[in-house]
C-alpha cells in the first residue's frame, strides 16, 4: 500500500504584498548545497523553525527551489 505525501508548495504564492509563514520540516543534510544555502537565506535554522517573510519574488522563487524542505502558509 503506498502513501501519497502532500507538500504545501509555494507554486499557489504569487508575489503579492501577503505574509508568508514558512516552516522547515525536512533536513538538510543530504540536500543539494545550493537547496541547504537557500534554506539558510530564508533563515530557517532548524526542522520546526518558522519565519514570517513577505510574498515578494524573491521570496516565492526561493520556496519554489526548497519546496519538498519546507510548509508554506499564509500568515494571520
Amino acid at each position: 500500500m503506498a502513501t501519497t505525501v502532500q507538500y504545501s508548495t509555494a507554486k499557489d504564492f504569487k508575489p503579492s504584498e501577503a505574509k508568508l509563514e514558512i516552516t522547515q520540516i525536512r533536513s538538510v543534510i543530504g540536500v543539494k548545497p545550493n537547496h541547504r544555502e537557500t534554506v539558510r537565506s530564508l533563515g530557517l535554522k532548524r526542522i520546526g523553525h518558522t519565519v514570517v517573510r513577505e510574498a515578494d519574488a524573491v521570496t516565492v522563487g526561493m520556496l519554489n527551489t526548497v519546496k519538498h524542505l519546507v510548509k508554506v502558509e499564509e500568515a494571520k
